[in-house]
């Protein structure tokens, strides 16, 4: 049922909220992000009444192919994205990595929350690490990015796809469908699975999706009040990091198409970030590394601006399906 959105033209930025729900998809994961995110409102504005709306997408609903093949990561915001624009929810809560580098016309990521863990993790019943497998031991992912650096280094091992929710990919796994699993370590972690981490994959070469283990936030622009409520739950060095690695990603058109790697971190006020962007079978690759000075959103930008170039001189260009973005 459409409901008036607390986001009404009527609300003041001087003004807390009364009322915000949550737009949210119904995996365990996502609801365990949506009500990390109620719980951080309800400390902040505790006389908030905050609700989730659950929520199936279509990313959710096909799971017989994989996402390069069937509208990429888009398909598990856009209704999320209606429930906002119909005034059934006031904000949406989203994995950073399947939110698209360009946001459509009318939204804001409006806030980036402190990130968690980015590793891939190396889940196996049977093997302490993909060294140990067996050849011809089939290996389920669900990323190109992933795919690509296996078959680089492990050409003996079966790559399969791994399509649904974390605990449909576990169950896959337990059922022996799969000898071992790479999965990201931050949704482990959020829900209390990480003694089923066998090993944390290192960042060379297993470098994080651009955006990994953050989360973020989505509003409609028309609707400041809500990004200045949000504002509180912005972490500073998260935001300008994955600020960066979008940066890198937007640049070369990234998307579940596209085997694109892109991972920021901190010493002190200076960012170091690694990326690179593959072939899906592994065989060939860009890499660049950039570090410098970072004290403000576009400070960051500008350092994953200089890495995608770097790429682009390198020739990433030939690696990406679709050529460079327009």
């Amino acid at each position: 049922m459409s409901q008036t959105p607390i986001s009404s033209s009527t609300s003041t930025l001087s003004t807390a909220p009364k009322r915000l729900v949550i737009a949210s998809r119904e995996s365990r994961l996502a609801m365990w992000q949506a009500e990390h995110v109620r719980d951080c409102l309800k400390k902040l504005y505790p006389e908030c009444n905050v609700q989730i709306l659950g929520m199936t997408t279509r990313g959710d609903q096909i799971l017989d192919k994989a996402l390069s093949k069937v509208g990429g990561k888009g398909l598990f915001v856009k209704e999320l994205e209606t429930a906002l624009e119909d005034g059934r929810a006031d904000l949406a809560v989203h994995s950073l990595k399947d939110v698209p580098m360009v946001m459509p016309e009318g939204f804001d990521l409006s806030c980036v929350m402190a990130r968690e863990d980015a590793h891939d993790a190396f889940v196996s019943n049977d093997y302490a690490s993909l060294e140990d497998l067996p050849n011809g031991a089939v290996v389920g992912t669900s990323s190109l990015r992933r795919e690509s650096v296996l078959r680089s280094k492990f050409p003996h091992l079966e790559i399969q796809p791994l399509r649904g929710n974390l605990d449909t990919r576990m169950g896959k796994l337990d059922r022996g469908e799969y000898q071992a699993i790479i999965l990201a370590a931050a949704g482990l972690k959020r829900l209390g699975l990480e003694s089923r981490i066998r090993a944390l994959l290192p960042i060379d070469p297993y470098t994080p999706a651009a955006g990994q283990g953050a989360l973020g936030i989505e509003t409609l622009s028309k609707h400041p009040n809500i990004k200045e409520w949000l504002a509180p739950l912005n972490d500073l060095p998260t935001l300008y990091a994955v600020s960066a690695e979008r940066m890198v990603s937007r640049q070369l058109g990234g998307s579940c198409e596209v085997p694109l790697a892109a991972y920021a971190t901190w010493d002190l006020d200076h960012m170091h970030i690694r990326s690179f962007v593959a072939s899906v079978d592994g065989k060939a690759s860009c890499l660049a590394r950039a570090e410098g000075l970072v004290k403000s959103l576009e400070d960051a930008e500008a350092l994953g601006f200089s890495v995608a170039q770097d790429l682009i001189a390198q020739g990433a260009a030939s690696l990406l399906p679709n050529g460079l973005p327009k």
